[in-house]
């Protein structure tokens, strides 16, 4: 018999954290492969965009893990919208994963109403959509590789399925 509980605990959080990282590792011979590589950490990566008062114009927040960038938020102010600050930032974020963190690929999620044409527009193609998230939006998870530059080193691996 099992008794269910639906409190907040971030000991018990944690404690299946672990668990639920090791049966993957173990399941997994690409997690097993990475675990403990630098790739294996998660990275905070970020990019500002400011004004010449120092005012924050436009940002990216996002992690490198496992060869990937991860875009989390990309906002760019309502005032110099269209004016090429958000395809800085991308690109800035997507050089610096792919030179710096050797990653092959990035994702973002991002909805309807957003930016997914933005996204498409800079090489990135949607490869998940879920309807109704929240209900009314649509969300879309969209990818793209990084390539090496001619010269700069192999072509980016084709990515494992989580």
């Amino acid at each position: 018999m099992f008794r269910l509980e639906t409190e907040v605990d971030k000991g018990r959080r944690a404690q299946l954290h672990r668990r639920l990282r090791a049966t993957n590792t173990e399941r997994s011979p690409a997690l097993r492969a990475l675990r403990g590589t630098p790739a294996a950490s998660e990275v905070p990566l970020h990019v500002w965009g400011l004004t010449e008062e120092g005012l924050l114009a436009g940002g990216l927040v996002g992690r490198t893990w496992a060869g990937w960038l991860h875009v989390e938020l990309l906002w760019v102010d309502e005032a110099v919208r269209g004016g090429g600050l958000g395809s800085q930032l991308l690109a800035r974020a997507e050089e610096l994963a792919r030179s710096e963190r050797g990653c092959g690929f990035s994702r973002v999620e991002t909805w309807d109403f957003q930016a997914p044409e933005f996204y498409r527009a800079r090489g990135y193609a949607v490869v998940g959509v879920v309807p109704d998230y929240p209900p009314g939006v649509t969300e879309y998870t969209l990818t793209k590789p990084l390539p090496r530059p001619p010269g700069g080193g192999s072509a980016p691996r084709t990515p494992i399925a989580p």
